[in-house]
């Protein structure tokens, strides 16, 4: 038999394919049908729009709540004087709240301790000293310090208001506590007299005295609150300074007593 006879048992060429080859070949698969869409997305864009609607009106709600309650818990402040109605007319009575945002409110006043001393002089007499601004001094020492001590920012602060806690509006001890504050912040004022050299060479720190200038924090430019820019002072009754450790007569002045007192 010829081998260019055409025939069923003819081998295919080269470039020819065999014909069971061709019929194997799978056909594509078809497309995966789309997912239903659920929640929200199935709804019609109508319905989305309202329901965005109805998600931005109780966010806002939400926020102006918060805000009403942090007004209501939070001290005293330009927004609570203008709309204090507005703000108790929300909170009461089904949101009352018995608590504050801050225990105690954050001081208003600028409080600066000041000490001056009675010294005696080499040749028997005395002199007295002018005031030492103890707190302007801890200031410049912090400012620009990133890493100021615990002592430069509140050993004065905490000494004063130690004694301030323990003691009545004549400077009266309240308390057993009394005596140790009084203590505590006379030896302080001490040690700084003693590093600003206030006796002098051949003199002695035979009393001290403090007292504390209260000033007012001015408000912002754009509040029409009116505060006094007049300082205020308690002044404290002069103390001895022991000379033997011990304290003479409880390192009070009687007879000095009446100078103190706020004023």
């Amino acid at each position: 038999m010829d081998a260019y006879d055409a025939g069923s048992t003819a081998r295919p060429g080269p470039d020819e394919e065999p014909q069971h080859a061709a019929s194997a070949v799978a056909p594509p698969p078809a497309p995966p049908s789309p997912e239903p869409r659920t929640g929200v997305a199935a709804l019609s864009m109508r319905y989305q729009i309202g329901a965005a609607l109805a998600l931005a009106v109780v966010a806002i709600a939400v926020c102006v709540h918060i805000g009403m309650v942090f007004l209501h818990v939070a001290p005293p402040n330009t927004v609570t004087k203008q709309h204090g109605k507005a703000i108790d007319d929300w909170i009461y009575p089904e949101f009352e709240q018995n608590w504050k945002l801050f225990a105690p409110n954050p001081l208003q006043q600028n409080i600066a301790v000041q000490v001056r001393a009675e010294i005696g002089t080499a040749d028997g007499g005395t002199r007295t000293t002018g005031w030492y601004d103890l707190s302007a001094q801890d200031g410049r020492a912090i400012d620009g310090n990133l890493l100021p001590s615990h002592t430069q920012q509140n050993e004065l602060r905490r000494a004063w208001d130690f004694f301030v806690a323990t003691h009545d509006a004549q400077n009266r001890p309240v308390g057993l506590r009394g005596a140790l504050s009084e203590t505590y912040l006379r030896h302080i004022v001490e040690l700084r007299l003693d590093r600003a050299d206030a006796a002098g060479e051949g003199g002695v720190v035979e009393r001290v005295q403090v007292r504390s200038r209260t000033t007012p924090v001015p408000p912002p430019k754009w509040s029409d609150e009116q505060v006094s820019d007049k300082p205020t002072y308690r002044v404290l009754p002069w103390w001895w300074v022991p000379t033997d450790g011990t304290d003479r007569a409880n390192g009070t002045d009687p007879a000095g007593a009446s100078e103190g007192g706020a004023r």
